[in-house]
C-alpha cells in the first residue's frame, strides 16, 4: 500500500496539538480523519440511492423491451390479417361483379351492339 505524503503540510499550530486535542473523545479517531469519513459516507448514500434508481431502471427497460416486442409481433399479425381480409374483400367484389355481369347478359344477350347506356352495380 502507498504512503500518501500531502502535498502541503498541516498547519504549525495542528501539528503541535496533543494527541487527546486531536482526536474525537467519543469515538477515538482523529477530526481530520473523521471528517473524510462523514463525507465519504455521504457519497456512498448518494451512490447507494442512485444504484437503486438505475437498478429499477434496468427492470423497467427490460419490461418495456419485451412488451415493445409483443406490441410488434401483433402489429405485424394485425398487418397481415388486415392484408388477408383486403384481399378477401377484393375477390368477393370481383366475384359479384362477374356474378352480375353474367345476370346481366343473360338479360340482355346483345348487350354488346347496344347503344343504350347501361349501369349495373
Amino acid at each position: 500500500m502507498d504512503h500518501h505524503i500531502p502535498m502541503h503540510a498541516l498547519p504549525e499550530e495542528i501539528q503541535k496539538m496533543s494527541p487527546e486535542e486531536k482526536v474525537c473523545k467519543y469515538c477515538g479517531v482523529s477530526y481530520l480523519i473523521l471528517h473524510e469519513f462523514k463525507a465519504m459516507e455521504e457519497k456512498v448514500k448518494a451512490m447507494e440511492k442512485e444504484m437503486k434508481f438505475y437498478q429499477g431502471s434496468v427492470d423497467r427497460e427490460k419490461r418495456l423491451q419485451e412488451k415493445l416486442q409483443s406490441l410488434s409481433q401483433d402489429f405485424e399479425q394485425y398487418k397481415i390479417d388486415n392484408e388477408s381480409k383486403t384481399e378477401s374483400r377484393i375477390l368477393r367484389l370481383k366475384l359479384r361483379l362477374e356474378v352480375q355481369y353474367c345476370q346481366v347478359k343473360e338479360l340482355r344477350p346483345n348487350l354488346q351492339h347496344s347503344t343504350e347506356p347501361f349501369i349495373a352495380l
